[in-house]
């Protein structure tokens, strides 16, 4: 399916009239710059008709985990009047602001991505988790990565989740010097930790609320690397020791955030897609990836509706072969016979073509909703097939010959086949056709259904009649040659 003209995804994203833009300046710019740019973007976008509201946060981003602060960045979710409303989707609306904003706001990186339905947020579909033991390693595997998701036509947004530039103070200890001096380890990481980040040990009550009292050295003497060297601490002989006395303090940049999963370092190079199915450009990537040279230590994975997806359908192709293999054996039971059942389960495989023929067609994705549809069909396709396989089979019990009974029998039962199945099908067209929000959910349900329904009404009544002369022909002469050959066994007489 996903190398032909059906695509496969997990769930269609659909338009949720809403879309996320993302604003990442100079890692060393200060809020109050980042918060003047986000400022600027929102008025363009307020000035926008077809924009209804906009909600900002500044300072921090959004993650698939958590939140990150920083303050160079910042997050303005948009919703947009109602799909009817206007002639782009959240997609395509969200492609067009993004372009406009790069064109307008100097100095800023700017992302846009549709919200999606399913799981919230602007969560990247493709998502491919790069996990081993260096993360220097990993972040250099990374760009590799990304490059080839890049290469895949309908990829963009290709980003990772852990980035270095981010300035921040390195502080090496000199650990023989630092005992020499009489301190350990401990004591000066808690002291540093109170020192920057406090601590809120201590409490003040006010009747029944309790309120947190942050101990913390004041801004004024933690303000640039010099501060930090004249750090002092106080060792077991109660002596004020200096940090510069036993440890080098100096410039550095790092990752912005650190990601572990399962407890080993991990990033995520993750990647919207647009004006594809998301199986496919997963697909794709996977194939780019099996022949790109992975350092050893590094483990490649799939994560978000990729990971999803796969088990999904797992699951789903399973349920899909049970109830094929229930149905034909409930009807073993009825109709005590194992080759009447198999002359039935031929309808199923020409209702798969013409629900596959219908989402090619109206161009649509197999989700997990359509591999539900397949499984309904199971049981509604079957039911045409019964009718003539019962109906012949009780013609055959009146005494008319098979050849007849099959024609006489699949003609009787033409106008209550085609009356119950056309029903089914004017019931479905409206969720097929359907346009609100959500409906791209169930489009693909009910184009399966039509599809099946459709094929299964028409070419039902050609196989299923030739397959069971094929087979009732085939039993007649297996009984004739069966009868012949006792015959001649009981004209041979001994000797």
């Amino acid at each position: 399916m996903t190398n032909g003209y059906i695509g496969s995804e997990f769930v269609s994203a659909g338009d949720n009239g809403e879309f996320q833009v993302k604003v990442e300046l100079p890692k060393e710019s200060p809020i109050e710059q980042t918060n003047y740019v986000t400022q600027e973007i929102e008025d363009r976008l307020l000035n926008d008709p077809n924009i209804v509201s906009v909600f900002t946060t500044v300072g921090q981003s959004s993650g698939q985990m958590s939140n990150t602060s920083s303050s160079y960045l910042a997050e303005i979710n948009v919703k947009l009047v109602p799909a009817e409303e206007r002639s782009l989707n959240s997609a395509e609306y969200a492609d067009k602001v993004k372009s406009d904003l790069k064109n307008n706001i100097a100095g800023a990186k700017i992302s846009a991505s549709p919200v999606s339905m399913v799981g919230g947020g602007a969560a990247a579909p493709v998502q491919i988790i790069l996990q081993g033991p260096d993360l220097n390693e990993l972040m250099v595997f990374g760009e590799t990565v990304q490059e080839v998701v890049r290469k895949v036509p309908g990829t963009t947004e290709v980003k990772a989740t852990v980035e270095g530039g981010n300035p921040e103070i390195a502080v090496n200890i000199d650990r023989e010097r630092m005992a020499d001096l009489g301190l350990t380890l401990d004591v000066v990481g808690a002291t540093m930790q109170n020192a920057f980040t406090g601590n809120t040990d201590s409490k003040f009550k006010d009747g029944e609320y309790d309120y947190d009292i942050r101990v913390q050295l004041d801004a004024f003497d933690r303000r640039n690397m010099d501060d930090i060297r004249n750090l002092n601490f106080s060792n077991k002989d109660k002596n004020l020791i200096k940090l510069s006395q036993f440890a080098e303090v100096s410039s550095a940049t790092g990752p912005a955030r650190l990601e572990r999963q399962d407890k080993i370092t991990s990033i995520t190079i993750e990647s919207q897609v647009v004006g594809r199915a998301e199986g496919t450009v997963g697909q794709e990537i996977q194939d780019l990836l099996t022949q790109t040279d992975v350092p050893v230590g590094i483990d490649v994975t799939f994560g978000g509706n990729l990971e999803q997806q796969q088990e999904s359908f797992a699951s789903l192709g399973i349920a899909l072969m049970t109830s094929i293999l229930l149905v034909y054996l409930i009807m073993v039971a009825l109709y005590d016979s194992y080759v009447y059942p198999f002359v039935v389960m031929f309808s199923i495989p020409v209702a798969l073509i013409g629900s596959f023929l219908a989402l090619a067609l109206a161009m649509q994705n197999m989700s997990i909703f359509g591999m539900l549809g397949l499984i309904m069909l199971v049981g509604l396709v079957v039911k045409n097939a019964i009718l003539i396989v019962d109906f012949v089979n009780q013609l055959k019990a009146e005494g008319l010959p098979s050849r007849e009974a099959v024609i006489q029998g699949t003609m009787s039962r033409f106008r209550p086949i085609l009356m119950t199945t056309i029903a089914m099908v004017i019931a479905m067209i409206p969720i097929a056709i359907a346009k609100g929000a959500g409906s791209e959910w169930k489009n693909g349900l009910a184009w399966v259904l039509i599809g099946g329904l459709t094929s299964s009404m028409l070419l039902t009544l050609i196989i299923v009649p030739v397959m069971y002369r094929v087979v009732d022909g085939t039993k007649e002469r297996y009984e004739n040659w069966r009868e012949k050959r006792l015959l001649k066994h009981k004209t041979i007489t001994p000797q």
